[in-house]
């Protein structure tokens, strides 16, 4: 499917949009484009205050752009940042959780999570917690068409056996790429179970294609070599590979299937047998749940 942002992507005025990890990458290209289309504000986060600066002097627009300082690898940083939103907006349109890491070296976050289960996970899974009231409030104005985005990888594939294990995402776990397969995973099960409990809500999960990105980069060794010889041909720049959930928080949401997968651009995505199962999701729902119970606004 063609999707070009600057011709397709609708007229946004009135609409709050959150994404997550906004300073670098496919992150900084949908921040910039969603600014070119009026929304009334755009909240974005990261860790990097010089790149947010550079960002909002960059955006061509008269967009309210905001810059949310998070450490997702925090569960407090996550909180704080969601509270702020709340604080300011009564109304959440786009929510694009964007940020992530991959092949991170083997250690835990703040909170105590295997470091990428933790960080690609849990913590986005806490945004849409704390935000869930402000998206469902949202979506009941007539006309309203709230999404929340989920960006995912085909990298899930390399998941464990078994899928997720439960017993073991508060130690290191095994190798750096399963651990990111189990997190990449949890992106598209979670997003089918919102979609689910929630069909008010449009929940999509996106690849975005093998993207020239820091997270490529910051490989090391042998995976960097395989990842970059075996997608010599089809690595896309970062502003190509923003296009897939762009259109999936913009796009004509006739042409969309709740909770379901999409590779670039709004194609139906490969699903393994774990992706698809319904009681997988419903129990990494409430095993999320069940963690971040103490996490209030």
């Amino acid at each position: 499917m063609k999707f070009n942002p600057a011709t397709d992507i609708p007229d946004l005025s009135g609409k709050v949009i959150f994404v997550t990890g906004g300073t670098a990458g496919i992150g900084k290209e949908s921040v910039l484009a969603l600014a070119k289309h009026n929304p009334e504000r755009i909240y974005f986060s990261g860790r990097d205050t010089k790149r947010a600066a550079e960002v909002i002097a960059e955006a061509t627009s008269a967009a309210n752009i905001i810059f949310l300082e998070c450490d997702l690898t925090s569960l407090s940083s996550v909180q704080k940042a969601a509270q702020k939103i709340i604080s300011e907006s009564d109304r959440l349109d786009i929510l694009m959780l964007n940020a992530g890491i991959m092949d991170a070296p083997l250690g835990l976050t703040k909170d105590g999570y295997e470091i990428q289960f933790g960080t690609n996970h849990i913590a986005h899974a806490l945004f849409v917690k704390l935000l869930l009231p402000t998206l469902l409030r949202t979506a009941e104005a007539p006309g309203s068409d709230v999404r929340v985005v989920s960006l995912t990888s085909t990298g899930f594939a390399l998941h464990p056996r078994g899928g997720i294990l439960f017993d073991g995402l508060r130690t290191p776990q095994g190798g750096g790429l399963v651990n990111y397969g189990q997190s990449k995973l949890a992106n598209i099960l979670y997003a089918a179970e919102l979609a689910r409990r929630y069909p008010q809500i449009t929940a999509l999960s996106v690849h975005p294609g093998v993207v020239r990105t820091g997270l490529v980069g910051n490989l090391t060794g042998l995976t960097k070599a395989l990842v970059q010889v075996t997608n010599m041909f089809t690595m896309v720049t970062p502003a190509e590979g923003a296009r897939n959930q762009l259109w999936a928080a913009t796009g004509k949401k006739e042409k969309m299937v709740n909770g379901e997968f999409y590779e670039p651009v709004g194609a139906p995505g490969k699903h393994a047998r774990k992706s698809k199962d319904v009681k997988l999701a419903g129990q990494l729902w409430e095993w999320t749940d069940k963690e971040l119970e103490s996490y209030g606004v």
